[in-house]
């Protein structure tokens, strides 16, 4: 997994509001068709008007925050480690192209890697639902893909009402 490096890049992730959370750890993700606005943008527009880092690329991208609140140097540094072997062994969990800001919270430096090895198995899990795609740019069964025109819900109907009762 290739590494969000720019302040620019984090704040296209950022400024989305797209985000999963736990007890430890902030996601925050960019991914292709999750949001209107992106999709709406052609890539061509997007490099005239100097916005080359509000879409995501055709690969997984990730940065890491972790504030001072977390810890001193050496325990922040730790936190880092372990996100990055996180993310980097539960990457298939995630759609093909999209960009990931982890934060830690505080708390993340008291966890065990076992409970933040849940807590990323389960966020990635949960952003994959969120976006509807699975690890392929597939769109998982019964959702729809958000830049089709139909619609696969079907209508919902109530309970059937015979004459002189109700069921």
């Amino acid at each position: 997994m290739e590494r969000l490096r720019s302040h620019r890049e984090f704040t296209a992730v950022l400024r989305r509001r797209h985000r999963v959370s736990s007890r430890d750890l902030v996601i925050h993700y960019l991914v292709p068709g999750s949001d209107r606005t992106v999709t709406s943008l052609s890539a061509t527009s997007a490099a005239s008007e100097g916005r080359h880092d509000i879409l995501p690329t055709g690969r997984r991208r990730m940065g890491l925050a972790v504030s001072k609140n977390v810890g001193k140097a050496v325990t922040r540094n730790k936190v880092k480690r372990r996100f990055r072997q996180l993310a980097g062994s539960k990457e298939d969990l995630l759609p093909s192209s999209c960009d990931l800001v982890m934060r830690a919270k505080p708390s993340a430096a008291k966890a065990t890697y076992k409970q933040l090895e849940e807590q990323v198995d389960r966020l990635f899990r949960d952003l994959m639902l969120k976006t509807g795609k699975t690890a392929s740019g597939l769109y998982i069964q019964g959702q729809s893909d958000p830049q089709s025109t139909g619609s696969k819900r079907q209508p919902v109907q109530g309970p059937e009402v015979t004459e002189g009762c109700r069921a």
